[in-house]
């Protein structure tokens, strides 16, 4: 049973990400530098739970896994809310669209791709699809946050 405690939020990152790669490749909605990151850090906190999951921890070891993960769901949490007011900026305020992440890479140093990666652009404050009124954007934070919320419970939590 308490194994199941760190599976859960695995598996809800991996169909997070599996309903992500969903939309861009059946969907054809092509993720923009934002939605990469955020990627990254679900598959930070699947890795972690999953791990978590298969060592079942001791009180220690249940602390320090809790903790990377709400640190990956912070940066999550970070980078979501950035996409999320980039969404919601005037139009005449949306930073212009850069170059995608790939030419990034092979054309400017590491320091610049990454200031750029987590600046965000014009793609980025594009809205294509949303469930219940709320964007993948805002969906997101509200994932990072209830995983964030979750992993201190199961940090703090008695036996």
């Amino acid at each position: 049973m308490n194994r199941l405690l760190y599976a859960a939020p695995a598996l809800a990152c991996a169909g997070l990400l599996a309903f992500g790669y969903y939309l861009q490749y059946f969907d054809h909605q092509d993720p923009c530098p934002l939605c990469l990151v955020q990627r990254g850090f679900y598959y930070g906190i699947l890795v972690v739970f999953a791990v978590a999951a298969l060592h079942f921890p001791g009180r220690t070891g249940k602390f320090i896994y809790c903790t990377a993960a709400t640190g990956f769901a912070l940066g999550g949490f970070g980078v979501a809310a950035r996409q999320v007011w980039l969404q919601h900026l005037p139009a005449d305020q949306v930073p212009a669209c850069g170059p995608d992440l790939f030419f990034m890479m092979e054309n400017f140093p590491l320091s610049r791709t990454l200031q750029k990666l987590f600046m965000g652009s014009g793609q980025c404050a594009e809205v294509n699809w949303k469930f219940l009124g709320l964007s993948i954007a805002e969906w997101s934070l509200a994932w990072f946050a209830a995983i964030a919320l979750y992993a201190l419970w199961l940090a703090f939590r008695r036996r």
